[in-house]
C-alpha cells in the first residue's frame, strides 16, 4: 500500500517518518489545501486529517477545541473530503483520514469509501472501531487499497498487540500514553522498551503517537520505531501561525549529522 511504502522509503534513507495531524476545517475549510501543501513542503511523510465530531473520545482538549471551531464553521465529513480533492492538485504525500463511526454511517459506508478513493485518501484511522468489528464493518464493502490503521495501547497484552499488528494496514499506531491526545512533559520509563517490543512484533511499520510535542520527543520516541505522529502541538502551532516551530518539529525526524 502507498502509505506503508512512503514510510519504508524514508526509513530506507535513514530518516524517521513524521505524520502531522491537522483538524479539517479549523479556521475554515478553505484553509485545508494550503495547510496540507505547507506540511508536505516541510517534509511530512504523510498527513493525518481529522474530521470534526461532537463526541471525539480519543481527543484531548486542544484537538477537541479545534473540532469545535471547525463545527462552528459547519464543517462536515463531506466538506473535508472535498477539500482533500482540491488539495490533491498540489499535495502528493499519502493522506490518512481520522474519523469516528457515526459520520461514516451518516455518509454511507459505500459512498464514503468510493469518495475516499476518488479524492485520493490513502488510509483511515477510526478510533471507535474495535479490531473484532473492523472486518465485519468492511466485509460487504469495497475498501480496496485504502489502509485501515489499527491502534495499540500501553495496556494491551502481547497476544493482543500481535493480533492487532497482524491486521493493521499502512502502519501500526502505538499510543504512548494512557488517556487522550495532548502534549506530555515526560513519558514512562518503560515506554521506549515497550515501543521496541511492539516494533519487533509488527509486520508493518510502527509509529508512536499521543503526547509528542517537542523535537526532543520526536528523536527520543522515534528511535525505537519507524516514526512519530504529532497532533495537538501541530494544531496549536497552526492556530498560532508559527510555521517555523512546525518546520523544526518535522526536521527532528532527520538523523543528526556529526562532522
Amino acid at each position: 500500500m502507498r502509505l506503508e511504502q512512503a514510510i519504508r522509503t524514508v526509513n530506507d534513507r535513514g530518516e524517521k517518518a513524521f505524520i502531522p495531524y491537522v483538524m479539517g476545517g479549523d479556521g475554515g475549510i478553505d484553509r485545508l489545501p494550503d495547510i496540507l501543501s505547507f506540511l508536505e513542503r516541510s517534509g511530512a511523510t504523510a498527513i493525518e486529517v481529522g474530521v470534526p465530531f461532537s463526541d471525539p473520545v480519543a481527543d484531548g482538549p486542544v484537538i477537541q477545541e479545534a473540532g469545535l471551531r471547525a463545527l462552528a464553521h459547519e464543517v462536515s465529513l463531506h466538506d473535508v473530503l472535498e477539500a482533500i480533492r482540491i488539495a490533491r492538485q498540489e499535495t502528493t504525500v499519502p493522506i490518512v483520514v481520522m474519523t469516528y463511526l457515526n459520520p461514516i454511517f451518516r455518509f454511507g459506508i459505500d459512498a464514503f469509501l468510493a469518495t475516499c478513493r476518488e479524492v485520493g485518501v490513502d488510509g483511515l484511522i477510526i478510533p471507535d472501531l474495535p479490531l473484532e468489528q473492523s472486518a465485519q464493518f468492511f466485509a460487504k464493502h469495497d475498501k480496496q487499497d485504502i489502509a485501515l490503521v489499527q491502534l495499540v495501547s500501553l495496556t494491551s497484552p502481547i497476544e493482543r498487540i500481535q493480533k492487532i499488528a497482524n491486521q493493521s494496514e499502512g502502519f501500526l499506531y502505538a499510543v504512548t500514553v494512557n488517556g487522550t491526545t495532548g502534549g506530555q512533559t515526560t513519558f514512562g520509563e518503560s515506554l521506549e522498551a515497550h515501543l521496541a517490543r511492539v516494533a519487533e512484533l509488527s509486520p508493518v511499520p510502527v509509529l508512536a503517537g499521543f503526547g509528542i510535542s517537542t523535537p526532543a520527543h520526536v528523536k527520543q520516541l522515534g528511535a525505537s520505531v519507524a516514526g512519530v505522529i504529532v497532533g495537538s502541538k501541530i494544531v496549536e502551532l497552526l492556530q498560532q501561525e508559527d510555521t517555523s516551530a512546525i518546520e523544526q518539529l518535522i526536521a527532528a525526524r532527520l538523523p543528526d549529522l556529526h562532522v
